[in-house]
């Protein structure tokens, strides 16, 4: 019995070996797939930001939508001053 015992504890040590070897490449993947995720969702902003920019140069009425909708989505003084907009009045928090 000990051989059977000696190749069951070997078998038992490759299945770990190779449970933990496909969970690294499980990781891997979705590591992957996450940056590949991050990198369009950034590309996506700076397509988006250089439409909108080209918007605001060519139409006046454009122009003052977006910066209405600047006005209301920015809260940070840093960056509501890009876009030459008042800063919010401080409610005593800091």
């Amino acid at each position: 019995m000990p051989k059977l015992d000696d190749q069951i504890s070997t078998l038992q040590e490759k299945l770990s070996r190779l449970k933990l070897r496909r969970q690294r490449l499980d990781a891997r993947r979705q590591a992957i797939a996450a940056n590949r995720d991050r990198k369009a969702d950034t590309r996506r902003k700076i397509l988006l930001g250089g439409i909108i920019m080209v918007k605001m140069t060519q139409s006046d009425a454009d122009r003052a939508r977006i910066l209405a909708w600047l006005d209301e989505a920015l809260t940070r003084s840093t960056d509501r001053a890009l876009f030459n907009l008042a800063p919010l009045p401080q409610d005593g928090r800091t």
